[in-house]
């Protein structure tokens, strides 16, 4: 089954106002590259969940945001990721803030599907939902002016699901007695995001050597 939303919405530079997201809200980014300090923030994804996805689009760079930066600054709002340490790196660099609450479910597919080495959301998604994501859109021009269908479909995908799969997650972490280690995983995302940001990317500061 290929993922279909109900509803997308793009919107220019920032979130209207007097949006309701409940407790959480699956979030994703798009960049020009995978260097947080080189490739600049392109789009923001939100979603409550049931099919509805808004884009926020910064075709000028202009950050300012008011709405979204409040929406993550929030801490009675859990944000919902996969592979939060690149997302909430950008989202530090670019709109100033440091996200949270945060649950990553790539952190929480690494602790729970232990059985298999296969972590991306496009293998979490069709293991755990029975859902296939195409990944056609993964490495293109997100700076664009304006984005193609095909673009908007990609990036929505990215979190369409995210709440179904951190609920499946959840249960198995829970099973096996780790969900307490996943949330102290969880809380050190943003120091984890500081040291890439600083120049630490690919260093393990608890190695021996």
């Amino acid at each position: 089954m290929k993922s279909k939303a109900k509803s997308i919405e793009v919107h220019q530079g920032d979130l209207p106002a007097g949006m309701d997201f409940g407790d959480s809200v699956a979030v994703d980014t798009e960049a020009q590259g995978l260097r947080p300090n080189r490739d600049r923030l392109c789009l923001v994804q939100v979603s409550a969940g049931g099919g509805v996805c808004h884009l926020v689009q910064f075709p000028n760079a202009d950050f300012s945001a008011s709405n979204l930066k409040a929406l993550f600054a929030d801490d009675a709002v859990t944000k919902i990721f996969h592979y939060a340490r690149f997302d909430v790196a950008m989202i530090k660099k670019y709109l100033g803030v440091v996200c949270g609450p945060v649950y990553c479910t790539k952190i929480a597919s690494r602790l729970a599907r232990t059985y298999t080495s296969n972590h991306g959301l496009k293998d979490v998604c069709k293991e755990l939902l029975g859902i296939e994501l195409s990944k056609e859109q993964q490495s293109s021009d997100w700076a664009a002016q304006t984005l193609s269908p095909s673009q908007i479909e990609y990036a929505a995908a990215d979190v369409l699901y995210l709440h179904q799969i951190r609920d499946k997650l959840e249960t198995i972490l829970q099973r096996e007695g780790r969900s307490e280690l996943a949330r102290a995983c969880f809380d050190f995302l943003p120091t984890r995001a500081d040291l890439d940001l600083g120049g630490w990317p690919d260093d393990d500061i608890f190695a021996h050597s």
